[in-house]
Order: structure tokens, then C-alpha cells, then sequence
């Protein structure tokens, strides 16, 4: 790839479109704008609150990544979407239960002033939900045409110099991949036939990089991957990423499985269970929609693991991952991790992890990363497979052909090297030469 010989100022203001607007978009906005007011902080945004060495250890440059990468503003930022329900962005959030009454005061009048359009949505692909805010269109062609022209709409109405749309929706059911998504010719004429297996999240992402923005999808959906997308992001020389937003239980699986892996300790399995009761919970009590969510919850060790290279030690892993809907947790899930592991002689150990997490809390600042760091890819002329994003992702894209990288501290590595990278710094590889220059 050739470095960027300029990036594109972040002038303007930079929209941000979220497919998808319930707690984990109430809460990103709301952090947001309390942010923009110094009436909250943006903890757990790399973006906001990372730090990048720059040269040599000796050189003791380590300076916040927002004040030498050119990313947009916060203040800049101009929200919107779609969504199945028409609440607006307050009684989102009150109903959400994520953030407390008084927090969301000041920022009040904000909130009630975004409202969700209309969404695509087939009774199908979210099995259990039903939706009172849905488009009046009926063919998936129409369906498409109407979300480009909301896009338009959006930019014109808010005067803004560029927007990104970050998927923030719910699990839609599992579906292989179709002929018609085999490349943009298939899938358009699919389109044209109203074919069952163009899911909504699909018709959103083909919109949004017909109309040039950058697409980043934070759930397990099959729809920035696909062929078709692939084909239509370098026709408009647009960025894409995902998928699945790496938040609770796979976080902490990104964390301990490289450590253990780096130590040869043996695993010879691995349950998973956790509990939640928000929409994304009530979503994955369907087993069409869970079966979405469990192929990106099951890939992670694979490739961190390896088993194929260290079949003694990860070869007959069991892997179980459970999900559970229980509606009086809200959003706070709770995942429980069994993890028994062998080591010297084989003399076997055990690991239990109980890890009390807020879903949308973890999520937000997911969201604010990728919707800056989508548009710097923009205006750096990036286009395609983003996968220095994996960071971000539970199963990241990656070029046809490879493996993902899973590893967290590998892929927090590729992360900053690109932003070295794109700035003209040199790459740490941290092969420790400094004092031997």
C-alpha cells in the first residue's frame, strides 16, 4: 500500500449515520455530547484517550494519538440513523436504563431533537422483534433507493463535509452465503428480484458505499465481507470494516488466550456462558440469530491458539460458548468463563473468569473509534478492507485469502504502525537497537 502522500484536512462538520439506534447508539451519542460539555469522559476510546510512542524509547515521545493524528473533532460531530422503533434519543436512552436520569439533564434538548428514520426490516432476519417504525417500501430495490436518499438528506439538511455510518443493530439470523452475493452484478440483480437472502444489514451497507461513505459493521451480520461489498467499496474507493464489536466475553478471551498461548500452556477446554437482558439478549434468544453471534464468538481462539501448529497443546480443545436472555439484568450482562489448562507433566490447573460488564459501555467508545478513524481512512484515501481495525472486531475482515489476527496486543500493534505509518514515523518493531545506534 502506498502511504497517503497527503491527508485531506478534517475540516467540516462529519456525520455520523448509525443503523441501528438503541442503547449502545443512545449511549455513544449521549457520552458524546456530555464529552463535548466536559460533563463526561471518553474513558476506553483509543482515539480520545491512547497514547503513541513515536521514535526511540530514548526520545520520550509519547504523545496523546488525537494530537498528532488529524481525526475529526468531537465538537464536529452531527448524529443520526435509523431504527425498528421511533423514540427519540432521550427516551432511548431513560428506557435503555444505561445511563441515569440526571446524567442525561443537561444534554436533554439534544437528545429529543435526534430521531431515528424509518428502518429496513424483514420479520425474518430479527425473529423476535417488532417493529412500529419501518419504511413503506416493499421491494428491497425501493428499499435501498430510499436509505441513499435518507443519506443524502442527512448530509444536506446538517451541512456536512463528509459522513461515516457505523452498524449498530441488532443479530440478524444466520444465512450462508447466496450466489447473489458473489459479486455486485448478482446481488444488484437479486435486488431487482426482491431475492430472500438480501438481509437489511446488507441493503444498508450497499447503500451507504454506493453513496461513498464508510461502512464499519459492529455486529455478527454477514454484509461488509461479502463478495459484492468487496467489489463495490474499490469501485468507489471506499472504506469497510468489521465485523462484530469485540466488547464482554471475547474480550477478555483476546486477553488471556495470547498470554497463555505465549506461556505453552496447554487448554483443554473452554466454556463460555453469560447472561443479559437488554434487546441484543431478547434478539439472541432466537437460535437463528444466536447461531450468528456463536460463529464470531467461536473463531477467536482458533486463530490465537493455533491448534494446527501445537496440536499437544490446543488440539483437542473443547470450546463451548452460551448465551442467555434474562431480562432483569438490562444491559449489565455477566459472563462466566471455565477454562481448564495443563501444564508441566500435564498436571491440569483451572482459570474461572466472572466478568460483571456493561454491554453499551464497552461498546460506545468502540463506536466513537471507528467512526473517527473510518473517516481518517477517508480522507487518506484508504479504501476497502480496513484491517488494521481489527482491533475493534470479534471476526475482523481480513484480504481474501488470510486468517485473522486475533491476538489483542497484535492487532493494538498493526493499529498504531498504520497511524505511524500514515504520519511518516518510523515502525516500532521493538527489536531494541536504540542503544546501539
Amino acid at each position: 500500500m502506498e502511504r497517503p502522500r497527503k491527508i485531506q484536512e478534517a475540516k467540516g462538520k462529519l456525520g455520523v449515520l448509525l443503523p441501528g439506534m438503541g442503547a449502545v447508539g443512545a449511549t455513544f451519542i449521549a457520552g458524546t455530547l456530555l464529552a463535548r460539555r466536559g460533563l463526561g469522559s471518553t474513558f476506553g476510546s483509543l482515539t480520545q484517550e491512547g497514547t503513541i510512542r513515536l521514535g526511540k524509547r530514548t526520545d520520550h515521545r509519547s504523545p496523546k494519538i488525537r494530537d498528532v493524528i488529524p481525526l475529526a473533532s468531537l465538537e464536529d460531530l452531527v448524529f443520526g440513523g435509523w431504527d425498528l422503533f421511533p423514540d427519540d434519543l432521550y427516551e432511548v436512552s431513560i428506557k435503555a436504563g444505561v445511563l441515569k436520569r440526571e446524567e442525561l439533564e443537561p444534554i436533554e434538548e439534544e437528545l429529543r431533537a435526534i430521531k431515528p428514520m424509518p428502518a429496513v426490516f424483514f420479520q425474518e432476519y430479527v425473529k423476535n422483534l417488532h417493529s412500529d417504525n419501518i419504511k413503506p417500501e416493499r421491494s428491497k430495490r425501493a428499499l435501498a433507493e430510499a436509505v441513499k436518499e435518507d443519506i443524502r438528506r442527512f448530509k444536506d439538511e446538517n451541512d456536512l463535509d463528509r459522513v461515516v455510518a457505523i452498524w449498530c443493530g441488532s443479530t440478524e439470523a444466520h444465512h450462508e452465503i447466496s450466489e447473489c452475493h458473489q459479486s455486485l452484478a448478482a446481488f444488484e440483480a437479486a435486488l431487482d428480484a426482491d431475492e430472500p437472502e438480501i438481509s437489511p444489514s446488507q441493503i444498508y451497507a450497499y447503500a451507504c458505499v454506493s453513496e461513498g461513505v464508510p461502512y464499519a459493521n459492529g455486529a455478527p451480520n454477514m454484509s461488509a465481507e461479502l463478495p459484492f461489498m468487496l467489489e463495490l467499496a474499490r469501485e468507489h474507493r471506499t472504506p469497510i470494516s468489521g465485523k462484530d464489536f469485540k466488547t464482554g466475553q471475547t474480550l477478555m478471551k483476546t486477553i488471556i488466550a495470547p498470554g497463555l498461548r505465549a506461556r505453552a500452556i496447554g487448554i483443554r477446554g473452554w466454556y463460555s456462558t453469560n447472561i443479559l437482558g437488554n434487546r441484543d439478549g431478547e434478539v439472541l434468544d432466537d437460535p437463528s440469530s444466536f447461531r450468528s453471534k456463536e460463529v464470531t464468538k467461536l473463531g477467536v481462539l482458533e486463530t490465537i491458539l493455533n491448534p494446527h501448529l501445537h496440536p499437544k497443546l490446543y488440539g483437542e480443545m473443547h470450546h463451548r460458548v452460551r448465551i442467555d436472555y434474562y431480562p432483569p439484568r438490562g444491559d449489565e450482562k455477566e459472563g462466566w468463563d471455565n477454562i481448564d489448562i495443563f501444564g508441566w507433566l500435564g498436571y491440569p490447573m483451572q482459570i474461572k473468569i466472572n466478568f460483571l460488564c456493561r454491554d453499551s459501555i464497552l461498546a460506545a467508545p468502540l463506536v466513537l473509534d471507528l467512526a473517527l478513524f473510518m473517516d481518517l481512512a477517508q480522507r487518506a484515501g484508504m479504501s476497502g478492507i480496513q484491517e488494521w481495525l481489527s482491533f475493534y472486531y470479534k471476526s475482523p475482515m481480513t484480504a481474501p485469502g488470510l486468517y485473522p489476527e486475533n491476538d489483542l496486543f497484535v492487532q493494538l500493534m498493526k493499529l498504531k504502525n498504520m497511524l505511524r505509518w500514515m504520519i511518516g514515523e518510523e515502525l516500532i518493531t521493538h527489536l531494541g537497537h536504540e542503544y546501539y545506534d
